[in-house]
Order: structure tokens, then C-alpha cells, then sequence
């Protein structure tokens, strides 16, 4: 039996391992797609180290596999999908690889400003659609840009965001050494006609974007969001949208994933949605396998 089990390699990831671009050590099963709980056991009860990628995985099922030492997260945000604190009662590691993707994500939350600001999933549709309407947008140049949250990937963004002419407000929840940084998140978000969203979360920034603070931005602004869907109020900023206190929301991540046929975010004619893509380059699935490797190598003795 494997010692190391890949539970749900992506068909991108397949892709660099047929063409040769990443190898797996030894011992170690890749199961390609998306596994069910009992699948998941069948594959590992005999596994030392699982290493995840998307799958939300609960305890029951990671119960089922005895010999588990370390579960390799592919990511940030462990919580989400692995119990932690059932984890940490069992004396099983679980270990993340962040920033492996951070200018990949960066790059994506500047693609959703430039599509919100021009309204391009709108038009896209309507060209779709047999609809000929051309739409005005918001020129970036002079506009005042909120990054909140200013570790690696908001310091990609903000970079980007300068070299646009932006006026770059960042907050960050501890102090940052930069000419770019406001200790006041209140002053950071006040007429800002653009906030990006790159926080992580956790109990203090659950719905950190709420009502009082959406209005605190321009009328019309562009709310961006590639970090996770629950850092913002998802009924406030469904209200904001419908009030045209937020002119635009791009997301890249949902309160509930994959969002579903009948989500009413989808019948939105003011939003721009990708399906939680942003980190999704090779290079970054280079530097991804890179660090999980790192990861696994530090408990498969």
C-alpha cells in the first residue's frame, strides 16, 4: 500500500505530471478527480501522509485512516476543508504551502478590476445574447484603490495598481512598513472607488466587510474578492449591489462552492464571476508542487 496518497489531483496537475514537468516521490498514489468520503478511505487506510487539494475532507472519514501522521493542505486556508482541531487531538500535522500562488492571484484580482471597471461580463453576455449595447465604464488612472490586506498578494496587487496611476490605500490588521500603508481601515476605505479583498480568514474577519463598511466606500464602487467569500457580508453586499452603492462585485470565491444552477448570484447583471481560478497557472502549480514536496519530505522519515 502507498505511503503517500494525492487525494484529488486536478486535471491541470495531471497535465505537468504526464508531460513530465512534476514527479512524485516514491510510494506515493495520485488519484485523479474528485473522490467520495468511502473512496477516500479505500484509497488511504493505509496512508501516512495524505496531501489535498480541494477536497473537503471531515473526520469521520479521516478516522478511517489509522496510520495517518501529516495531511499536506495544497494551499492556504486549511480550516476550510481539514478539521484542525480533531487533527491537532489525534497528534496528526497538517501543514499548508502558502504562497506558492501569490502573484498568479494578484494577477487575477487585477484582471476582475479591469473586467468590473469596463463592464465586460455584461457585454460579453449580451454579445452572447444578440444584444449589441455598448456600456461605459470607469477609467483605473487617479481612482482611489482599497487593498485590504497587504501581505504578498496584496503587495502584488498594490504594485500593479501604482503602475495603473492608482491611489493605493493599504490596510493590513499589523503594521507594514510601507509608504502605501494606513493604520486607519476606516480612512483606507473612505471614497474608495475600488477595494480588493486579500485577507485571510478566520474569526476576526468573518463578514469583515459589512454593511457600515461597504457604504463607507464611493457610490458605485468595485468590490473585488479573490481571497474567500466569507470575508464579506454576503446579504450586505447583495443589498449594496441592488442600492448602486456598490456598482460592481467580482468574485472569484462563494459562500457555498461550486455555486449552484439556481445561486442567484448568477442572474446578477452587475457582477463578474470566475470559478475560484485565480491561483490557477503553471507556474504556480510549479512552485505548489515545490512546497508540498518541502512539506512532505519533513515528515516521511
Amino acid at each position: 500500500m502507498n505511503k503517500i496518497v494525492f487525494v484529488d489531483c486536478t486535471p491541470e496537475l495531471k497535465a505537468l505530471f504526464d508531460g513530465g514537468k512534476l514527479q512524485a516521490p516514491e510510494d506515493t498514489y495520485i488519484n485523479f478527480g474528485d473522490p467520495t468520503p468511502d473512496e477516500i478511505v479505500s484509497l488511504c487506510s493505509a496512508a501516512q501522509i495524505l496531501l489535498v487539494e480541494h477536497t473537503v475532507i471531515d473526520a469521520q472519514t479521516l478516522g478511517a485512516c489509522p496510520n495517518l501522521k501529516a495531511i499536506v493542505f495544497m494551499g492556504t486556508g486549511a480550516s476550510t476543508y481539514i478539521p484542525l482541531e480533531w487533527a491537532a487531538s489525534k497528534n496528526i500535522a497538517v501543514r499548508t504551502t502558502p504562497g506558492y500562488g501569490s502573484r498568479a492571484v494578484a494577477e487575477h484580482a487585477m484582471a476582475l478590476t479591469f473586467a468590473a471597471a469596463r463592464k465586460i461580463a455584461p457585454m460579453v453576455k449580451d454579445i452572447k445574447c444578440g444584444v449589441w449595447q455598448p456600456r461605459g465604464g470607469m477609467q483605473l488612472e487617479g481612482r482611489k484603490v482599497a487593498v485590504v490586506g497587504f501581505g504578498e498578494i496584496g503587495r502584488c496587487y498594490a504594485e500593479m495598481a501604482c503602475a495603473l496611476g492608482m491611489d493605493v490605500s493599504a490596510w493590513n490588521r499589523s503594521p507594514v512598513d510601507s509608504p502605501l500603508f494606513e493604520p486607519d481601515l476606516d480612512k483606507a476605505l473612505k471614497g474608495a472607488e475600488v477595494v480588493s479583498l486579500h485577507l485571510a480568514l478566520n474569526q476576526d474577519t468573518h463578514g469583515f466587510l459589512n454593511s457600515s463598511r461597504l457604504r463607507l466606500l464611493k457610490p458605485g464602487a468595485l468590490v473585488i474578492n479573490t481571497a474567500r467569500a466569507a470575508l464579506i457580508d454576503q446579504d450586505a453586499l447583495a443589498e449594496e449591489l441592488r442600492s448602486g452603492q456598490v456598482g460592481h462585485a467580482a468574485l472569484d470565491v462563494y459562500w457555498y462552492e461550486p455555486i449552484a444552477v439556481e445561486d442567484p448570484w448568477r442572474d446578477l447583471e452587475n457582477v463578474t464571476l470566475t470559478p475560484h481560478a485565480a491561483y490557477m497557472t503553471e507556474e504556480a502549480y510549479l512552485e505548489l508542487w515545490k512546497r508540498t514536496l518541502k512539506a512532505v519530505s519533513e515528515h516521511a522519515k
